[in-house]
């Protein structure tokens, strides 16, 4: 007797999912598998390098941050974390908007890049002759205004961070260099290679003018301007901030990053829609 295969299930139908407001976005099932796809591919640097995955923590200490210069140079980035304060509850019970009601610091905020949590929690260690990890994150920014998936409240951002010597982190960024060129070359998407424009608070400060003169970072950007992923090279400023060594030295740091909701939006402005561009990564994974 021949038994024929079942037709594959058909995708359960969902209704139409409305953003919730400026910068949120809620993705279908479509762009959503899309997502997790890509990051699926982006594992593959972690798998390179040998990096193994970490969870990283959902809110960073202010005071930890200001020993990274954060405020001095982003303050405008930061989304606090904060509480309501007491006299306000019965008010939220009662009904009354809670926009209206008064809060109060926790002394915490919201992550606006991966590497924070990683390289924080490390501080005063010593990690041997290298040490490499991915993590990804959601990642919350502060903007002054939003874009689609191109620009966000909050955001996936998936890094795979070293921590050693000088040359050991040049050989990082190298080699994600051309991992990233040949990922998106697969993919079909087209980019530039350019140095970045961070949004320094004080586009005159030392730490604008330095990166003007000598640039750390460099982004990969889509066709539409679109920056979807970086090579950072960190000198050894987090290892003298932190006091992390690799063995016994102050260690140099340096981290390859991806905006993956702006990896969706690149491969949908590519392929004229999440399904085929959801088709062409399950291609290129296969």
């Amino acid at each position: 007797m021949t038994v024929h295969p079942s037709p594959p299930a058909a995708e359960p139908a969902v209704p139409a999912l409305r953003d919730p407001g400026p910068g949120l976005v809620v993705l279908d099932p479509v762009r959503a598998a899309l997502l997790n796809e890509l990051d699926a591919l982006f594992t593959g640097l972690a798998d390179l390098m040998a990096a193994p995955t970490v969870v990283g923590p959902p809110l960073l200490p202010a005071d930890g941050l200001a020993r990274l210069d954060y405020f001095r140079n982003f303050p405008h980035l930061g989304v606090a974390a904060a509480r309501f304060r007491d006299d306000a509850l019965d008010a939220l019970a009662d009904g009354e908007p809670a926009q209206d009601q008064p809060v109060h610091g926790t002394g915490y905020l919201l992550p606006s890049a991966t590497c924070y949590g990683l390289l924080l929690s490390l501080d005063s260690q010593d990690v041997g002759a290298e040490l490499r990890l991915t993590a990804i994150g959601r990642c919350f920014r502060n903007e002054d205004h939003y874009d689609g998936l191109r620009r966000l409240w909050g955001f996936h951002m998936r890094e795979v961070l070293y921590l050693g010597s000088a040359d050991g982190a040049r050989d990082h960024l190298a080699r994600s260099k051309v991992f990233i060129e040949d990922l998106a070359g697969r993919l079909g998407i087209a980019l530039s290679y350019q140095p970045a424009n961070d949004p320094f608070y004080d586009r005159t400060g030392s730490r604008a003018k330095l990166m003007a003169l000598d640039p750390v970072k460099y982004e990969f950007v889509a066709e539409d301007g679109t920056a979807i992923a970086s090579v950072n090279r960190h000198r050894n400023f987090f290892g003298e901030r932190l006091g992390i060594t690799a063995d016994g030295t102050v260690a140099h740091s340096g981290c390859t990053a991806f905006g993956v909701e702006r990896w969706v939006h690149a491969m949908i402005l590519t392929h004229g829609s999440a399904r085929a561009a959801l088709d062409r990564v399950r291609y290129v994974r296969a």
